[in-house]
């Protein structure tokens, strides 16, 4: 299960990969070899496969796509956590999928893929 702008999405997940990105304002190193950095936080992201259109209708599929591929700067997401479910705002990239089978003038997908990319760190230094 996955949650878009407050929309419940109950799609089969078959990977959900998080990373702990670390950004800094500045990272220099000096003429010893000593490394100065300016920590702004860690940004929590994550890359979403999930599964066929088949098993979740069509429609929900193609809802599904169209909120992924929404033309918006941010989206609040909801996604499964070591505590339960994390929420935070986001952008999407790398949207993908492929054709799985024509059948009746109907197209099933598979292989969905995106990846959420935080807008704000989630934790930041002392």
């Amino acid at each position: 299960m996955v949650i878009i702008d407050g929309v419940t999405f109950d799609i089969p997940i078959v990977s959900l990969k998080r990373n702990g990105q670390f950004l800094d304002k500045f990272a220099k190193r000096t003429e010893d070899g000593n490394l100065n950095r300016k920590l702004i936080g860690v940004y929590f992201n994550y890359s979403l496969k999930l599964g066929r259109s088949t098993t979740i209708g069509r429609i929900a599929y193609q809802k599904l796509w169209d909120k992924l591929t929404e033309p918006v700067e941010y989206h609040t997401v909801t996604v499964p956590d070591g505590n339960g479910l994390y929420t935070y705002t986001a952008y999407f990239s790398d949207v993908s999928d492929e054709l799985l089978m024509q059948k009746a003038g109907e197209n099933y997908w598979k292989n969905l893929s995106v990846d959420f990319i935080a807008k704000a760190p989630a934790r930041k230094p002392a």
